[in-house]
């Protein structure tokens, strides 16, 4: 699924307009982004905890020649399932049901019907 599938799916189940979803999905990504460049942790319970490590210097192998050599010290961004999303995703639990009927539009908003004389 591709960010307007997603963006189209939420605003089918959750009855809200597109723009609205789009809106929604877009600010939760920017929030969880400018919060993990800041080094903090974002756990969305349930789903996947969001976060930033730093991995210290250390030695390694070419794993062509076998000769040892020193990897740098550097930061690695992390996203960790959690067991909620862990059950659905291996079938421990029943996936949510999604409401996949597009919402009727109210009666005073149909197209008045032209009678052909």
């Amino acid at each position: 699924m591709k960010k307007n599938e997603l963006i189209n799916a939420v605003a089918l189940h959750s009855n809200v307009e597109r723009k609205v979803a789009k809106a929604v999905i877009e600010g939760t990504v920017d929030v969880i982004l400018a919060n993990v460049a800041k080094g903090e942790i974002v756990n969305i319970s349930g789903f996947a905890k969001f976060f930033k490590k730093k991995r210290p210097a250390r030695i390694g192998r070419n794993p062509a020649t076998g000769e040892q050599i020193q990897i740098k010290a550097k930061t690695v961004a992390k996203i960790t399932a959690l067991k909620g999303f862990k059950d659905v995703a291996l079938g421990a639990v029943s996936a949510p049901k999604l409401n996949t009927t597009a919402p009727k539009a109210p009666a005073s908003a149909k197209k008045p019907v032209k009678k052909k004389r």
